[in-house]
């Protein structure tokens, strides 16, 4: 008999001088509504969400007259801390997963532990590491977004753009393989209870 587990949602909101935000994670799917500053930035979230499996519903303003590093990465936060509050005592998970995703010519991978620990390795070809997307969005802003998503999230997140030819494909990419690999990490397994953390030390939140 299966037992029964809470819904696994999480709700944040963050407000600073420099940016306003509401934001809830459904891990097990839902709608998804997204509206954030920057076009490229909301079809990134797209990606993460679609392809990770998760509901959503975020709210997102900041100060872009400066740029999108304070929204970009307060964004991140925010999803963090609510993947956190989602999670619970993260009993029953698969815990550790990765991905690989091609978008044409690019190709990423990221692999996840969700171990009660925030930890990001970037890797990405050097000729790209200053890439602009689009004229307000840097290659490295997705660096700022991952770094807040998996300090706040408390998980390892390693993340390699192996190759790509220009910053969109390398981007698209990272967000995908990140959000298969969390998809498959944060999934609950078969046969599994409520209590069983799958960790040698009894806990993923200590």
């Amino acid at each position: 008999m299966t037992e029964h587990r809470r819904d696994r949602k999480g709700s944040i909101e963050r407000r600073t001088r420099e940016t306003q935000i509401q934001a809830t994670l459904n891990l097990d799917g839902g709608e998804r509504r997204i509206d954030v500053p920057g076009g490229f930035f909301a079809h990134m979230l797209d990606a993460l969400t679609t392809h990770g499996g998760l509901g959503i519903d975020l709210k997102a303003e900041g100060d872009t007259h400066v740029d999108l590093h304070h929204t970009v990465e307060d964004v991140g936060i925010c999803l963090g801390e609510a993947l956190v509050e989602a999670l619970g005592d993260r009993a029953g998970i698969v815990r550790f997963a990765d991905a690989y995703a091609p978008l044409d010519e690019a190709l990423a991978r990221a692999v996840v532990d969700i171990s009660g620990r925030g930890f990001f390795v970037y890797n990405v070809p050097p000729e790209l590491e200053h890439t602009w997307v689009t004229q307000d969005f840097p290659l490295s802003l997705i660096v700022d977004f991952f770094q807040a998503f998996a300090d706040r999230g408390r998980f390892t997140l390693h993340l390699d753009i192996l190759r790509a030819r220009n910053g969109h494909h390398a981007a698209e990419a990272a967000f995908k393989a990140v959000a298969v690999a969390l998809r498959r990490a944060i999934a609950v397994r078969a046969g599994t209870s409520s209590a069983d953390v799958p960790s040698t030390k009894g806990s993923l939140t200590v």
